[in-house]
């Protein structure tokens, strides 16, 4: 299939996953619409600038605007393709939430046209492209959808989960695989044909249910990996080992690979995905689901360790190095170090400064008398306690003696030597 078929793309959610996708697109020549509810959002994309922190990402938008080749709106607009990135967290009871893909679907469906190609690219349970179709069709009587006509469908409908690392968006977004599901086969063959203007990797294709089940397979064996390094880290604790060196040398082992633990796990992957297989199927993911337990878990252990330092002190103050929930990005979504932090500022343990490079204000849930947010330098200077949640590479370069004299709990490993 030509790749002149793709004149305009259109990118529905313009946050971490649809502003980059956007704009890699975009430098390709295509030219792309951005639609995003937020007016904030749009407004500073058609400045050339950007609204998230990703490396790179700033010139490429600002060139893709230069050039006329993206822009942002609020509203939809006829295009040739429509690529949905939108949130899918999960409500009470870790019942996955659908309803941004719906209203994303509702709002572009009006100006849908024959031959049009719709891509879902975020993480869904299973199911959710069959059900996209059929909300389009309930509003779009007048076109025909693939769960309805197959592969003689006027719309065609398919499925490509992202699958990047946070601060390396950009060059993986090029060179990672990609797994493309598609409602029939020519859907798949359609979207492929899309994707392969941008990835330099493997396309490869499949069906829609299978494409989101190895988004979530992808993601829960991630989480079952980690939740065997964080019970570990429990387990080495209440029989006085040291965890990083126990790791370490299991790691010796030529089949053996542990992951370092942490103070839980973050992110809009890692710690929801899992949750979508479970709601799929509560009496088989057995593994998954404890899996998941165990580290939402670990903010309690890493929190429990803190009061008992704190009750040494008088006047006790705390550092916490970090809020994003991996390094060196300033992603604080779904983090187990703004979930600490919050239970430390509503328990009151003591006098707080909160450590994040890579934002300049805290989040309103953390706002609170007693609470700062300083340099790390500053934080060194003033606290007698101090407790790692997130490895950023400068936490790293902060020399032992600086570190001498003050109870260290060290959910990341960034001194274990000492």
């Amino acid at each position: 299939m030509h790749k002149a078929v793709f004149n305009k793309v259109s990118v529905i959610g313009l946050g971490y996953i649809g502003l980059p996708t956007a704009a890699v697109i975009a430098s390709r020549g295509i030219e792309v619409i951005g639609v995003d509810v937020s007016q904030h959002a749009v407004d500073t994309i058609n400045q050339g600038k950007i609204h998230i922190v990703e490396p790179d990402l700033d010139m490429l938008v600002q060139s893709a605007v230069t050039t006329g080749k993206l822009r942002a709106t609020i509203e939809p607009e006829s295009a040739d393709v429509f690529m949905i990135a939108v949130p899918t967290p999960f409500t009470d009871g870790h019942k996955p939430d659908v309803s941004y893909i719906e209203a994303a679907v509702k709002k572009i469906a009006p100006v849908l046209k024959k031959g049009n190609l719709v891509i879902l690219e975020s993480t869904s349970p299973v199911g959710t492209t069959e059900k996209m179709s059929q909300w389009m069709s309930e509003i779009r009587a007048d076109l025909k959808f693939p769960h309805q006509l197959g592969e003689q469908a006027d719309i065609q409908v398919a499925h490509c989960p992202e699958r990047v690392l946070p601060g390396y968006i950009i060059q993986e977004l090029v060179s990672n695989d990609r797994v493309i599901g598609g409602l029939t086969p020519y859907c798949a063959e359609k979207a492929k044909a899309l994707y392969e203007i941008f990835v330099k990797a493997n396309c490869i294709i499949t069906d829609a249910r299978t494409a989101e089940m190895a988004k979530l397979t992808e993601n829960s064996f991630r989480d079952v990996n980690i939740a065997f390094a964080n019970e570990l880290s429990i387990i080495c604790d209440k029989l006085n080992i040291n965890v990083w060196e126990l790791i370490k040398l299991a790691n010796r082992h030529p089949r053996v690979n542990i992951l370092k633990p942490g103070p839980g796990v973050g992110g809009h992957c890692i710690a929801v995905d899992p949750w979508f297989i479970v709601d799929s199927a509560p009496e088989e993911a057995r593994l998954i689901r404890t899996a998941r337990d165990v580290n939402d878990s670990k903010p309690e252990f890493v929190l429990n360790k803190l009061k008992q330092v704190a009750e040494e002190f008088k006047h006790p103050k705390i550092a916490l190095l970090g809020l994003a929930f991996k390094a060196d990005i300033d992603d604080l979504r779904e983090s187990p170090a703004v979930g600490i932090a919050q239970k430390v500022i509503q328990e009151a343990l003591g006098e707080v400064f909160i450590v994040e490079p890579h934002i300049t204000e805290l989040p309103a849930k953390l706002q609170a008398d007693n609470v700062s947010l300083v340099s790390l330098a500053e934080s060194l200077e003033k606290v007698n306690i101090i407790v790692t949640l997130t490895d950023h590479t400068v936490f790293k370069q902060v020399k032992p003696s600086v570190l001498q004299e003050k109870i260290i709990i060290d959910a990341r490993g960034i001194w274990e030597q000492d």
